[in-house]
C-alpha cells in the first residue's frame, strides 16, 4: 500500500504553525526510523498539554508520513477551520454513534488506504498529577485489531512545560525543549484471532497504554506509577469520600 501525498493544505498548515515552533521550543526527536515508510498504520500518543498536537504533528510531519487526527465532527463544517479541517484530511468522529465501531470506521478506512492515523488513547489531557499516561480508551486497539496495522507507540514530553495542562498562559521562559520518542510497533498479534471483546479491547488497550509509558520512561529517565492514573476510579473513590463527609457531618449535627 503506497502512502498519501503530503498535499496543499498540510503543507499550508506547516508553513503557518512551523515557524513559531521552532522560535518557542528546541527539539529532541528519537524514533523516526520507526515509522513505517509506506503503508497504514497508527500512532498512538500520550497527551499533557492543548499544545502538543501541533508539536507532535510537527515531529511526524518531518519523517514524510502525516498524521490525520481524530476530531470532533462539528469542527468540520463551517469555515476556514472546517475548509482546514477536511483540507488536511482529519477524521471527524461522530460521537452520537451508538455503535464504537461504525465510529471509527472513517480511521479503519484511511489505515486500509495507507494512512497514519494519530491516536490519543487518553481520550483528553491526563489528569495523573505528575504527568504520566492514564489508563487509555479502546479506540485505538479497535482500530488496530480491526485492520492488524502496525501501532506505534510514541511519548513526548516538553510542550506542557511551554503549555502546562488548563494554564491560561504559556511559559516561555526559559526556552523549552520538546522531547519525543517514537519505539517500535507494538505486538498485538495474539488477540488477532480473539473475539474482539470488552475484555480483550481492554488488554490490548493496556498493552499498547504500557508501551508509550515506557517510552516516557527513557525520555524522563524516571519510573512511572506501578498503577496508571484511572479517571473513573477516581470519580468512584471522590464519590465516596463526599458521601463519607456528608454523613459524617449529619452524624455530628445529629449528637449535639
Amino acid at each position: 500500500m503506497s502512502r498519501r501525498r503530503i498535499g496543499f493544505w498540510y503543507r499550508f498548515a506547516a508553513v503557518i504553525c512551523k515557524p513559531p515552533l521552532v522560535v518557542l521550543i528546541k527539539r529532541d526527536w528519537r524514533g523516526m526510523e520507526h515509522i513505517p515508510a509506506e503503508g497504514g498504520f497508527i500512532t498512538a500518543v500520550n497527551h499533557n498539554s492543548h499544545l502538543d498536537p501541533f508539536a507532535y504533528a510537527h515531529y511526524q510531519y518531518n519523517t514524510g508520513r502525516v498524521p490525520r487526527f481524530l476530531a470532533k465532527s462539528g469542527l468540520f463544517k463551517k469555515g476556514f477551520v472546517g475548509a482546514a479541517m477536511r483540507g488536511t484530511g482529519q477524521i471527524p468522529v461522530y460521537r452520537e454513534s451508538t455503535d464504537a465501531l461504525s465510529a471509527f470506521r472513517a480511521a479503519i478506512d484511511a489505515v486500509e488506504r495507507g494512512e497514519c492515523v494519530a491516536f490519543y488513547p487518553e481520550g483528553t489531557l491526563t489528569r495523573d498529577p505528575n504527568g504520566w499516561p492514564m489508563t487509555g480508551k479502546t479506540g485505538a486497539a479497535r482500530v488496530a485489531l480491526q485492520t492488524k496495522c502496525p501501532v506505534i507507540p510514541v511519548a513526548q514530553w516538553g510542550a506542557n512545560e511551554l503549555l502546562p495542562p488548563y494554564a491560561k498562559k504559556p511559559n516561555l521562559f526559559p526556552r523549552k525543549t520538546h522531547r519525543v520518542l517514537a519505539g517500535p510497533p507494538v505486538d498485538l498479534s495474539r488477540f488477532y484471532d480473539k473475539e474482539m471483546t470488552p475484555e480483550v479491547l481492554k488488554e490490548a488497550t493496556e498493552v499498547i497504554m504500557a508501551a508509550i509509558t515506557r517510552q516516557l520512561e527513557e525520555i524522563r529517565g524516571e519510573k512511572a506509577p506501578e498503577t496508571p492514573y484511572d479517571p473513573r476510579r477516581e470519580r468512584i473513590e471522590q464519590r465516596r469520600r463526599t458521601q463519607a463527609q456528608t454523613q459524617g457531618r449529619q452524624v455530628e449535627g445529629q449528637s449535639k
